[in-house]
């Protein structure tokens, strides 16, 4: 996989699975503890949820369908939200004594996938040039893999 497009849309698909998964672990988790001590999240913590949860979705389309420079700029800006969320939300409150995540090792196993995917995303966008896009062989007028023939 040469197109940096499709390893960006694949890290943001990669990224989204991992998220959802998690977050059906930890739904099990709670699920699993007595009704009093079950967290009840409000209509503006489920919102910004769905919000969060809409970048990576978002992002597989957008890496396959936005130019070069707004490309890059989105993968930059929308890996860097959600590795600075996640990081925060994950790791933070546990080393502080807030209390802990739901599933700890679980949710722990996935957010540090989680992590250095999105990592991996803002590295791969940040490096992205206009002048490897100029040279890749997928971009390249006359290949032979690419072209049509008859047998005749």
């Amino acid at each position: 996989m040469r197109d940096t497009r499709e390893r960006l849309s694949l890290l943001w698909i990669f990224a989204l699975l991992n998220y959802l998964y998690a977050d059906v672990v930890a739904l099990w988790a709670l699920l699993g503890v007595p009704p009093a001590d079950t967290p009840h999240l409000g209509q503006w913590a489920l919102a910004g949820s769905a919000v969060l949860m809409e970048i990576p979705i978002a992002m597989i389309v957008a890496s396959r369908l936005l130019p070069l420079r707004a490309n890059r700029l989105a993968n930059i800006i929308a890996g860097s939200i959600v590795t600075l969320v996640n990081g925060f939300l994950t790791f933070i409150p546990p080393l502080i004594g807030l209390g802990r995540p739901p599933g700890l090792p679980e949710y722990l196993f996935f957010a540090t996938i989680e992590t250095v995917c999105t990592v991996t995303i803002v590295w791969q966008a940040w490096n992205w040039s206009e002048a490897k896009l100029a040279v890749s062989p997928e971009r390249a007028v006359g290949q032979p893999d690419g072209a049509i023939t008859s047998a005749s």
